[in-house]
């Protein structure tokens, strides 16, 4: 087998939204930086994903210095979001979980509401002492991790993906494949590795950072959406439920925690530790 190497590496600026992709980035503990700082909420605010708004596939944040944002989506006016001041945070619900956040304010409420028609707002996590602990059950002490799902990063295998995608063409709904890797929305994508190999790992470096694996990434409706056109379909859940099962989830990846930070760039050499 050739050497494993860093292909891609992606960013999403405001949870939910499309990916940018990167040839580098730094790793802070509780993730990429720039990665999943924003997240929109709803009015009683709970933090909503395309698991019930397939439509924010189309939006994009794009970063601008300073660590603001600009906002565009199909029929919106683009709109320029700064980091809204610290002065006071809000509770918002995420998984069920409490986390504060500041909210970015009306403009960016507006703009939300009008594109995903009902009532919305933006929040911002940046201070440190407002970062959610990771999975006690899969965490070493002081993990955190700001609005990704539960973990600082997911890393996936362009491999496993090849060896996904033979398996969907064989099943019932082989016309939705071949099926991109934006489905399962990595923050970094590895090349050279052995289909599923990534099931083994425990630790792994990419360049000079090394990370510990967490657990597998349990998949739900969103790798249905098409990230391009916001459609949703019956793959990849329905391949992954007969062939890749564990602890009763489907999967695909692996959560990653960093052990320190440091600066990863696309082709940076990946070593499997244990």
């Amino acid at each position: 087998m050739p050497t494993p190497v860093l292909r891609s590496v992606h960013v999403h600026p405001v949870k939910a939204m499309r990916a940018l992709a990167r040839t580098e980035a730094e790793v802070q503990p509780w993730g990429l930086a720039g990665d999943r700082r924003w997240a929109v909420v709803d009015a009683a605010g709970k933090v909503v994903t395309q698991r019930r708004h397939p439509r924010m596939a189309l939006a994009t944040a794009e970063p601008l210095p300073g660590g603001g944002i600009t906002l565009s989506a199909p029929g919106q006016p683009p709109l320029t979001v700064e980091v809204p001041h610290p002065s006071a945070t809000v509770t918002v619900d995420i998984f069920d979980k409490p986390v504060e956040a500041v909210p970015a304010g009306p403009a960016a409420a507006g703009w939300l509401s009008g594109y995903l028609e009902g009532e919305f707002g933006l929040v911002h996590m940046d201070a440190p002492e407002h970062r959610r602990p990771v999975d006690p059950d899969y965490a070493l002490p002081g993990e955190t991790v700001s609005f990704a799902d539960g973990y600082p990063l997911l890393v996936t295998t362009a491999s496993s993906l090849d060896a996904l995608n033979s398996l969907i063409a064989q099943g019932d709904h082989a016309h939705e494949g071949p099926l991109p890797m934006n489905r399962f929305r990595p923050n970094l994508v590895i090349e050279g590795a052995a289909p599923w190999a990534e099931d083994g790992w425990t630790r792994l470096a990419v360049g000079e950072v090394t990370f510990r694996v967490a657990r597998p990434c349990g998949r739900c409706v969103v790798t249905t959406t098409d990230q391009v056109t916001a459609e949703r379909g019956k793959e990849p859940l329905r391949t992954l439920a007969r062939h890749r099962k564990s602890d009763g989830r489907v999967i695909f990846g692996q959560n990653l925690v960093p052990e320190h930070i440091g600066t990863i760039r696309v082709g940076d050499e990946v070593k499997i530790l244990d």
